[in-house]
């Protein structure tokens, strides 16, 4: 077929299934991305936090030969470091640095890993960093990506990917530095490992990690269990209460879409057209932010979009066996929220009642033909999508949006949204003051009303109208309320 010649090498280890993804170059950085294919699905029922801490300790802790602070002391002259993030079914492990330091980076780089301290005083440090990324950063500071986990939290409420990666307070509290032993010698397998580099590398040099992280054990010795999001039987909220000047929406359900499958590149232009993250072209951001003026950014996502109040551009290596349709409201003024919340569904119903026209598809199609060269257009970006390729079993990430876009028609977009996407069994989270009141606001037909600070179309004011009663599916007995301080305890 003619993708393959685009795929990066890609070379399988016959005995423990040690995959590489390979993209050598000319450039005399190196770029290192060591995926292992496990994360916060696998932390034990009782212990959620256990696969990220356990990340950090070797990101962020020594070696067994050398202290933390030392090894941030030899990283320093050669202006690199070691990186983690972990997702659900993805830890990653990030580096660069110059080839003429390549030797002596990827020897510390190499001890991190596979010869770690596992000391307690960098335990101890790692688990008061993550403890107070609950309280103060998540819960404290960051109401959009709360309402976001909350959300995720909810639809997956039962399975392996029902817990926010960092895990709870109370679980941090009670982890010890065996159970981060643990699941490093549960988990960091062979079999669970693709080794991803770029640049100027020698094929001697990729022996050489190959060779090293054999050390590994073969398998892991508990694979993950099968995702199967509970059935929404009827839209319900959670309203986190938090004293906070504004309100914040996420909202939505799972989606039997990924990568690979044959309704994902129609889900893509539909997303693109409907809420590009950060991008005013998209319908919500127009209808909510820029005819109206009501809040500062509406957008949405057929995948897990971490940090997007951070990032212009969707993050790699958090590759998930099972997706979400999200649409994400940030922020809305209190008087203003029950209606905001209210256009956000009546928007994503008339996308489903109307589909998109053909000149819309058009620019649109021709927009993310042009925009996944923009995704990869740096190694390390390229390096993250080629492993996430892998993960998925599709061809190069670049050359498999765009072929299939040559090929979509805009009939095959319109019968992807109506089969896909829905107004009911939903999940509504918000993060609010005076929850009891935006609870009485959101229920039933309303009505909520809107006041603008300049005049504004007659049609938009009779749309108003419309909207300002239109019945999101919530009862009184749908809507929870919980205080903030409960939240990931």
């Amino acid at each position: 077929m003619k993708w393959l010649a685009l795929l990066p090498l890609l070379s399988v280890c016959a005995m423990a299934q040690m995959r590489t993804v390979a993209l050598p170059g000319k450039t005399p950085v190196v770029t290192l991305r060591l995926v292992f294919t496990t994360g916060a699905a696998q932390d034990p029922a009782d212990k959620p936090g256990l696969a990220r801490l356990t990340a950090e300790m070797l990101s962020g802790g020594g070696t067994k030969d050398l202290t933390y602070k030392q090894v941030v002391d030899q990283l320093f002259p050669m202006a690199a470091n070691v990186g983690s993030q972990v997702d659900e079914e993805m830890t990653v492990f990030t580096g660069a640095t110059h080839i003429d330091n390549l030797d002596a980076y990827y020897k510390l780089f190499r001890a991190m890993l596979l010869e770690p301290g596992w000391r307690e005083e960098d335990f101890k440090r790692l688990k008061d960093n993550a403890i107070n990324s609950l309280k103060v950063g998540l819960r404290g500071n960051n109401d959009e990506e709360l309402g976001k986990e909350v959300l995720l939290s909810e639809l997956y409420k039962g399975t392996p990917y029902g817990h926010y990666s960092v895990g709870t307070v109370s679980s941090l509290e009670k982890l010890t530095l065996d159970d981060v032993k643990q699941f490093y010698k549960q988990h960091y397998a062979q079999s669970n490992l693709i080794v991803g580099i770029a640049g100027g590398y020698t094929p001697e040099f990729l022996d050489r990690i190959k060779k090293d992280f054999a050390a590994l054990p073969a398998k892991d010795s508990a694979p993950m269990a099968a995702i199967h999001p509970p059935a929404i039987d009827h839209t319900h909220a959670i309203i986190v209460e938090k004293n906070t000047r504004s309100v914040a929406y996420s909202f939505g359900f799972p989606i039997d879409v990924k990568r690979g499958d044959p309704d994902y590149p129609a889900l893509l232009v539909m997303q693109s057209y409907f809420g590009q993250h950060r991008d005013s072209g998209g319908v919500l951001f127009q209808h909510i932010r820029e005819i109206r003026g009501i809040n500062y950014g509406d957008y949405a996502y057929i995948e897990y979009f971490p940090r997007g109040g951070q990032l212009m551009e969707p993050p790699q290596n958090v590759a998930r066996g099972s997706q979400a349709f999200q649409i994400w409201i940030r922020p809305a003024e209190p008087p203003q929220a029950a209606f905001t919340l209210r256009l956000g569904v009546y928007e994503l119903n008339k996308l489903i009642k109307d589909g998109i026209s053909q000149e819309d598809f058009d620019r649109t199609r021709e927009f993310l033909t042009k925009y996944v060269n923009v995704l990869t257009k740096t190694k390390r970006a390229e390096l993250g999508y080629a492993i996430d390729s892998a993960y998925y079993g599709i061809p190069n990430y670049n050359s498999y949006v765009k072929d299939a876009l040559a090929k979509l028609i805009r009939d095959q977009v319109n019968a992807a949204i109506r089969k896909h996407l829905r107004t009911d069994r939903m999940v509504i989270v918000a993060v609010s003051a005076k929850a009891e009141d935006l609870k009485k606001q959101i229920i039933g037909t309303g009505p909520s009303t809107i006041e603008y600070n300049s005049p504004k179309p007659a049609e938009i004011l009779a749309e108003d109208k419309i909207v300002g009663s239109f019945d999101i599916g919530l009862r009184p007995e749908d809507v929870q309320v919980v205080p903030v301080d409960t939240v990931f305890q």
